[in-house]
């Protein structure tokens, strides 16, 4: 197996072992919110969240519907706190109505995942999902390994090299 298929299958499982995404928005005033939410993903590296209309980050999505997302290695399970394994997705957010069919489906995901929360949270009128689109991302794993993702293609790692920090051509 190749170092590209290595970081391949590395990139392909990194998420499985992950429960929340950290979240990254802007309010009407270009003030910047990071928070998290647990998150469910499906085959096509869409990412649901299932948030609280009273939180500042669900506010702003509204507004902005441009959405980073980061995947990061536990600092606990890594071993270089300067070099974490990480993935980042620039995505956009749509909301997915409540108790239509795809509505359904993703709360059941959540379900399965989170358990019996998630029939709290149901009941809970503010509580939304959203679906993040990612269109272009970047796997991070160690000094000098970057790879580029590009939205054709979410499951095809390109390899950053030399010192430009540009997407490749």
């Amino acid at each position: 197996m190749s170092q590209l298929e290595k970081v391949q299958s590395e990139y392909e499982k990194f998420t499985e072992e992950i429960q929340s995404v950290i979240i990254s928005t802007v309010s009407a005033q270009g003030i910047p919110n990071s928070s998290y939410a647990p998150y469910v993903m499906d085959d096509a590296k869409n990412i649901y969240i299932y948030v609280s209309g009273l939180a500042s980050h669900t506010k702003n999505i509204y507004i902005n519907p441009h959405v980073s997302v980061l995947f990061i290695e536990d600092e606990a399970q890594t071993n270089q706190i300067f070099a974490r394994h990480r993935l980042s997705f620039d995505c956009t957010a749509t909301l997915i109505e409540r108790e239509t069919e795809k509505w359904n489906e993703i709360v059941e995901q959540f379900q399965e995942r989170f358990g019996q929360i998630i029939e709290v949270l149901r009941g809970l009128g503010d509580f939304r999902i959203f679906q993040l689109t990612p269109s272009e991302g970047r796997f991070v794993i160690g000094f000098g390994a970057a790879y580029h993702i590009s939205g054709d293609n979410l499951h095809q790692l390109v390899q950053l090299t030399g010192d430009s920090d540009q997407k490749p051509a």
